[in-house]
């Protein structure tokens, strides 16, 4: 590639805060857009050759053919862009698209074939947030709101590649941080207008979902530094249970067999020291293996990748992915005895998209009242507004 920008460039990042602002300090304003939550992809094109780029530098383009494919098309000749590569479904009897991480987790598989059967099955797309190159001309120099503008004379309006929607109205970003969780997307992102465009550092701000569950605690691993000397807590194991005469608005709903505790995510980055009494307070609570009680455990199946995968309409923790291959995910199974609160951002499917955040323990808090039916249920929102005519929108 002879690009004014050559692969690879670390993408601009963004820290956490708790509310959309209204301006910056300066005056100039933020670019208000929604956090898509798929793959950071920097995107580079020479011609026919192109690059897609993790937010680690790392290619991707072997995962994303169809992508490949859909840049060609609709791309200038040359050009580098920041983006987002994304996965639409179409909704469940309802008929609003949205999301599907896990789907897209799908696409990183070692087998070429694999790969390019779901590029067909659940083609992928490319939402665009940035220009930072084009032709012989390198921008990233230029502030936000001139890189928008060249950006806009692209004319990218799908199918399958895309410019992001945006504002300069922060009564609208937050509009969307409500409306637009029910297409699966992760909250609000805002860019200085007057800013450049700044690699690997952190000059945005993203504005996440906060919210808190009360869940079961059914086991927990060990941190990677603990020894049988000094025990550390990796983290705790989290379950919810899912009624089986409810309508199955869960993923994974089997109707009739009655409650089953479904594996949610875990609760994880606490301190040392944390680490330590933790485990002192919780190896109490542990099953002894062999057991009649660790055979009535309700994750005593884990090992079985029908149940572990969720495949059989139930989560279990210990599956294996490509995310996870040849780490240990044994753990130990407690007595389901403790309810704890913890802080989420959003759900993907039946599970915490990200890890948890403990809050504290709930000890006036019964197990088996610990069901998805406390947590919030975004209104459905079609992503087909955002993407019109992307796979899987319609």
């Amino acid at each position: 590639m002879t690009l004014p920008l050559e692969p690879p460039v670390l993408p601009m990042l963004a820290r956490s805060v708790a509310g959309v602002p209204d301006q910056t300090d300066d005056g100039a304003g933020w670019v208000y857009e929604p956090k898509w939550d798929g793959f950071r992809a920097l995107v580079f094109r020479d011609g026919d050759d192109v690059r897609l780029d993790s937010r680690n530098g790392r290619p991707m383009q072997r995962y994303f053919p169809e992508v490949v494919d859909a840049v060609r098309a609709a791309l200038p000749e040359r050009c580098v862009v920041d983006g987002e590569i994304v996965l639409a479904r179409p909704g469940d009897g309802v008929g609003a698209a949205h999301l599907d991480f896990d789907a897209l987790g799908q696409r990183i598989h070692p087998a070429d074939s694999r790969v390019r059967m779901l590029a067909a099955e659940t083609p992928a797309s490319l939402v665009v947030f940035d220009l930072l190159a084009l032709g012989d001309d390198d921008l990233t120099a230029r502030p936000l709101a001139e890189r928008l503008e060249a950006l806009d004379r692209l004319g990218l309006a799908g199918p399958q590649v895309h410019a992001t929607p945006r504002t300069t109205d922060p009564a609208v970003a937050r509009e969307w941080f409500d409306a637009f969780e029910g297409a699966g997307l992760d909250g609000v992102v805002a860019k200085p207008a007057d800013g450049p465009y700044q690699p690997n550092k952190r000059a945005m701000l993203k504005i996440k979902h906060a919210r808190t569950a009360d869940v079961v605690l059914a086991g927990f691993r060990l941190h990677k530094t603990s020894t049988p000397e000094r025990p550390l807590i990796g983290s705790l194991l989290l379950g919810l249970y899912r009624d089986g005469d409810d309508d199955g608005a869960h993923e994974g709903g089997d109707g009739g067999v009655g409650p089953e505790l479904q594996f949610v995510g875990v609760a994880a980055s606490f301190p040392a020291a944390r680490r330590a009494t933790l485990h002192d307070e919780l190896a109490p609570l542990a099953v002894e293996p062999g057991t009649p009680e660790a055979a009535e455990h309700p994750w005593a199946d884990w090992q079985d990748p029908a149940v572990a995968d969720g495949s059989a309409g139930e989560r279990r923790p210990g599956a294996q992915s490509r995310w996870s291959a040849g780490k240990d995910l044994s753990f130990t199974p407690l007595r389901i005895e403790r309810v704890l609160e913890v802080g989420y951002d959003h759900m993907e499917g039946a599970r915490f998209r990200h890890t948890a955040q403990f809050k504290r323990w709930r000890p006036d808090r019964e197990p088996a009242s610990c069901t998805y039916d406390q947590l919030v249920e975004p209104v459905g929102y079609d992503l087909a507004a955002l993407l019109p005519g992307a796979p899987g929108t319609a």
